[in-house]
């Protein structure tokens, strides 16, 4: 970073101005510690990153139509010919641009099982050869090899099961329909067990896992059991034939081996080697991320963090680290196909810590933006606030307190913003041997003097000042070593510096001795400072526990550092090692049979349970089952009990019949059951003699096929499914009737106009992430083009209606648009009449039960799990809570985007208003976790914490009462729909009174201080011991008490403590636990006041003269 010219701290003497610049401080380079070496320098670095800022627009596309001459046109279109030259290249080597390449060959393979004649004898004389073409579109090879051996296996799994369902249907038309005569029997079997069975089972399966895979591979069961069952004349003649189950498997064989081979063999891609790189990408973006956060605290310029540099740091870590995680995924099939499940796992542990490592980084970033509110206060406000409160002031008012008050806003025009920080000039890198002097001593000319303390702002700098250069340091050393990942390809050594570990642990140690000297340092000066007025002291404090906050949410990164470290250690021992097993084969040693419990340790269990994992890919539920269960059993529970045998029997048979129906009623069930109902009846039409010929003509299998596609859990899903089948359908069929003429049924020139087709579908499918429109283009494709050429190949088929040798193309097309429009049809009439689902309830009943489990945690108390565990360091939070809630929000977005597809009377979904309060949710959810790193690296409490957490125990539990009523308020207006009222509480409010009682509790213990002369109190025993807080200051500590037994209040409004008095000395220090809370309390109660004000803006706000009964 370059030195600025400008002068620097000691202009503060100077008279001030009002259109001077802001004052810019120099800050010096502390001494770091190169991570490579372990070395200590004190050479210039920088924390911006030049490389974030965007490329340059000198390359782009110029316009012809601006040239002046024909020259310069020419010149024009000759270096827009090189452009785009140079830009096809880019993508044909990109990873999309190679993928939609080995699609359309898989593609062009595939067709041959139609178009060439060794190839479709090899598949038998039966029609439905294009199904190879169709299985590869489905399993496309543009994926990686661990992917590849999952789509394989659900491929061979689902024809299994097809051939199983279409055996069983045949097996029970011969039993019932040959032999027993009972034909209509065996139609209603077949359909009810086979149909709506077996397809129901396919939808329950399908919603269940949730997993694109799993959702083609139910398509592939779809197409084998509708097939067989209802368009094949065996199960209608109750006739046993096995030729279209032979050819069903020679189908999946040819299409999974041509799918595997162009996978494999041409631009092959490995799960594991992509993980590697996505491990480097999201190292890298890491440290990116922490230079520019913590760049943007000290310069205390909230603009920095929505630069283009930095939202395109923040964009590219957050795609980094989800597509690390789907890498880490796909690598486990092929880290378990080489044996090597250990090296695997550590890869897991590994993205797991860089999973932590990114919520520290959100906390981080949570903690800088409480600089940029009370800077943003300061610079606001009116210049009429400059005159300090009078001495009569109520400082223990209810509005008292607040953040950074108007009494403070005269520093606007001194320090409206902090100037972005400077290397000071006499700081040359030909300097760094020189001895360095010690971190807690900064030349005067760094800061204000403490005596020219007068505003927040001035706090800022001098802790800016102080601690910049060594919290500078840390991050760029810290920068450095995730900007050096030591991940290589598969197989290869993981080179882990020796020094970076050592170079971490005094780097620091370097800012813990800095940290502790500028805290130290800011709280004497506002100890010396107890001359100003009350309110402005207060205030001070508030930012000097900001200070405090950002470094310790900093300190805490550096843990996750460290732990990352040691994960990296522990793949680097196990790749050594290189020890090939196959354990995953012994299946039985994986299942676990339930044991009796033996006696249990009480040493042995934890103190808080740790949570379920929340599967990814599982849909919100809603309600959850424990309230449900409670309000479904009320009645039963409520009603008095009778005596009688006939008594006891209603009362059990009818809760057995209601937890059986409840049962029926989960969502997952009601599905499967939907989407049977609705196989069922649209299939009959294949059973019933009358239409049978109707649903043979019209192509009836390929509606029931789109029925199974477009049916979704939600109807909002079903909508959007539905749209891009048929319109998928309509330009599929249309580039058939366009390739017909231009081929005239030519088999070469249909094979690779076919290709071009696929190439233009799979570039939607790969290369603009689309994947269910490009599909639907080429299935449209295949059954009309490929299948018509199939019938000029002599199969054997009864399609004379569609010209037989001599296909109607026309008729082949329309019959196939009309098919799966009916089917579109049918399933969002189906999704919308039988048990609908909308997304949009229920995404307000994911919102409602997230905001409810928000309230519920913090209503435990963040800093009373301190007190109830002072033994070791514990957080508020359960084991798997934080990452529970953080998917749970993930999973509420996609339902907030299938909402947005759902079309109602009453009008379009407000899906920016609902963006705009869950980007809030996600703020509150990273100062949840902020708080938790607080309490759980916090440790054991000094005595001074713990007088002070008892003496505002009171108005901490009446604070975590409030934010939980709060939320509950918002989560029963999310869910009913209903307005607010304006008489909901302020969070605020009750702040402002812990401020007040913290700030009674310092002037009662300065008073106290002041009377016993700054001696030192005596001691039970005699001895001498440092300076105590009598009164309200020496609250006991008595944890038998509970939260609200160490105080009361007096006639008078003064605290009473309880005749057992323990002197305790209390430092300035033990105050930053409180402030910190207070803190992240006030970005809780701010990102609240905007979903409130959010909702009232959806469904109104009810006031006084408000008539509601009508």
């Amino acid at each position: 970073m370059t030195s600025d010219t400008t002068a620097a701290g000691g202009a503060s003497s100077r008279p001030l101005r009002p259109a001077r610049a802001p004052a810019r401080s120099k800050l010096r380079n502390g001494t770091w510690v190169i991570p490579g070496t372990g070395e200590r320098t004190r050479r210039q670095f920088t924390l911006r990153y030049p490389h974030l800022d965007g490329p340059s627009d000198e390359d782009g596309i110029r316009p012809i139509s601006e040239a002046g001459t024909v020259k310069d046109k020419a010149r024009n279109a000759w270096h827009n010919t090189q452009v785009v030259a140079s830009n096809l290249w880019t993508w044909v080597n990109s990873p999309k641009g190679r993928g939609t390449i080995k699609c359309s060959i898989a593609y062009l393979l595939a067709s041959m099982g139609t178009f060439w004649q060794p190839a479709a004898s090899f598949l038998g004389p039966m029609d439905g050869k294009h199904i190879v073409a169709t299985i590869s579109v489905y399993f496309h090879p543009a994926r990686s090899a661990g992917s590849q051996i999952e789509a394989v296996a659900i491929a061979v799994v689902a024809v299994c099961y097809a051939m199983f369902i279409g055996t069983l249907s045949m097996a029970t038309s011969v039993l019932f329909g040959s032999v027993l005569d009972m034909v209509e029997l065996s139609y209603a079997l077949v359909l009810i067990i086979f149909i709506g069975g077996g397809l129901g089972f396919v939808g329950w399966v399908k919603q269940k896992l949730n997993n694109p895979l799993v959702s083609v591979g139910a398509s592939i069961a779809s197409i084998g059991i509708i097939t067989i069952v209802t368009k094949e004349n065996s199960v209608h003649t109750g006739v046993f034939t096995n030729q279209k189950i032979i050819q069903s498997l020679k189908i999946l064989l040819m299409a999974t081996t041509i799918s595997t081979l162009v996978n494999l063999l041409i631009w092959p891609v490995s799960a594991r080697l992509a993980l590697r790189k996505s491990m480097r990408n999201a190292s890298t973006s890491l440290g990116d991320m922490l230079s520019m956060i913590s760049s943007g605290f000290l310069s205390g310029a909230e603009e920095d963090f929505t630069s283009n540099a930095f939202t395109k740091a923040s964009t590219g870590y957050t795609s980094t680290l989800s597509q690390m995680n789907k890498n880490a995924r796909e690598s486990k099939y092929e880290y378990y196909f080489l044996g090597q499940e250990q090296i695997y796992r550590q890869d897991r542990d590994v993205v797991k810590s860089m999973e932590k490592l990114a919520q520290s980084l959100g906390g981080l970033r949570s903690a800088a933006n409480t600089q940029f509110e009370l800077l943003k206060e300061v610079s606001n406000g009116p210049p009429s606030a400059s005159s300090a409160v009078s001495p009569t002031t109520n400082v223990f008012s209810p509005v008292f307190g607040r953040s950074l008050s108007a009494t403070l806003k005269s520093g606007g025009n001194r320090f409206g913003s902090l100037g972005p920080i400077n290397e000071a000039p006499d700081e040359r890198s030909d300097r760094e041997d020189e001895p360095t002097t010690m971190q807690g001593t900064t030349p005067p000319v760094l800061s204000p003097s403490t005596s020219s303390l007068r505003t927040p702002s001035d706090i800022f700098e001098l802790f800016i000042a102080r601690l910049g250069p060594s919290m500078k340091s840390l991050v760029h050393t810290m920068a450095e070593m995730l900007k050096e990942p030591p991940f290589g390809a598969p197989g290869s050594p993981i080179m882990i510096n020796g020094h970076f570990k050592q170079s971490l642990g005094d780097a620091i140690s370097l800012y813990n001795q800095a940290r502790g000297n500028a805290l130290e340092e800011i709280y004497k000066s506002i100890e010396l400072g107890r001359t100003i007025s009350e309110s402005v002291q207060a205030d001070f404090e508030e930012v000097a526990a900001a200070c405090g906050h950002f470094s310790f949410s900093l300190l805490s990164f550096a843990d996750e550092m460290q732990i990352y470290l040691d994960t990296l250690d522990d793949l680097r021992d196990t790749t050594e090692q290189n020890k090939r097993t196959w354990k995953w084969l012994m299946f039985w040693k994986h299942i676990k049979l339930p044991s009796r419990s033996k006696g249990e340790d009480p040493e042995q269990l934890s103190l808080i349970k740790p949570v379920k994992r929340l599967r990814q890919s599982k849909l919100p539920q809603g309600i959850p089952d424990a309230i449900k269960n409670r309000r479904n059993t009320l009645n039963w529970d409520t009603a008095p009990q009778g005596e009688g045998l006939w008594d006891r029997v209603i009362r059990g048979t009818s809760r057995s019949l209601f937890k059986f129906f409840k049962f029926l009623a989960r969502d997952d069930i009601r599905f499967g059951l939907k989407v049977g109902i609705g196989a069922t009846l649209y299939a009959m039409f294949a059973f019933i003699p009358q239409t049978r010929p109707i649903y043979a003509l019209w192509r009836g299998e390929w509606g029931l096929l789109s029925f199974m596609i477009v049916c979704s859990m939600t109807v909002g899903a079903s909508n959007a499914t539905g749209s891009a089948r048929f319109t998928g359908t309509i330009m599929g069929a249309a580039c058939v009737l366009v390739n017909w003429w231009i081929s005239n049924g030519n088999g070469i020139a249909l094979a690779f106009l076919g290709w071009a087709v696929a190439f233009g579908a799979f570039y939607i499918m790969v290369d603009r992430g689309n994947a269910a429109f490009g599909r639907f283009i080429l299935l449209s494709y295949n059954v009309s083009s490929l299948y018509a050429y199939s019938l000029t190949q002599k199969v054997d088929d009864d399609d004379d209606d569609e010209g037989g040798i001599h296909p109607i193309i026309g008729s082949i097309a329309y019959h196939r648009v009309v098919a799966v429009s009916a089917g579109i049809l049918w399933g969002l009439i189906i999704c919308r009449l039988i048990w609908p689902m909308p997304a949009r309830q229920k995404f307000k009943e994911g919102l409602a039960v997230l905001y409810l489990q928000m309230g519920l945690i913090w209503k435990r108390g963040p800093l009373a799990i301190l007190l109830r565990n002072d033994t070791a360091a514990t957080s508020y939070m359960k084991m798997g809570e934080q990452a529970a809630m953080q998917r749970y929000a993930t999973q509420l977005q996609t339902l907030r985007v299938a909402a947005n597809n759902e079309y109602e009377l009453r009008g379009p979904f407000p899906f920016e208003q609902y963006g705009r309060v869950m980007a809030s949710t996600q703020r509150a959810l990273d100062a949840f976790h902020a708080m938790s790193l607080v309490t759980q690296k916090h440790g054991r409490l000094s005595a001074g914490e713990k007088a002070l957490l008892y003496y505002t125990a009171e108005e901490r539990q009446q604070l975590c009462a409030r934010i939980c009523h709060v939320l509950q308020v918002l989560a029963s207006s999310v869910m009913l729909e209903y307005p607010l009222t304006d008489a909901i509480p302020s969070v605020m409010v009750v702040r402002d009174k812990l401020l007040g009682k913290i700030f009674r509790f310092r002037k009662e213990h300065i008073h106290n201080h002041n009377i016993n002369g700054g001696a030192p109190a005596d001691a039970e025993d005699g001895s001498k011991g440092p300076s105590t807080a009598a009164a309200a200051a020496t609250a006991t500590i008595d944890t038998a008490t509970g939260e609200n037994g160490a105080t009361s209040i007096g006639p008078d409004g003064k605290a009473k403590v309880s005749s057992r008095v323990s002197n305790v000395a209390v430092e300035e220090p033990d105050y930053a636990l409180l402030y910190a809370y207070a803190l992240v309390t006030g970005q809780l109660a701010k990102e609240l006041k905007v979903v409130e004000k959010e909702i009232e803006n959806l469904f109104g706000r009810l006031d006084e003269d408000a008539l509601l009964l009508q």
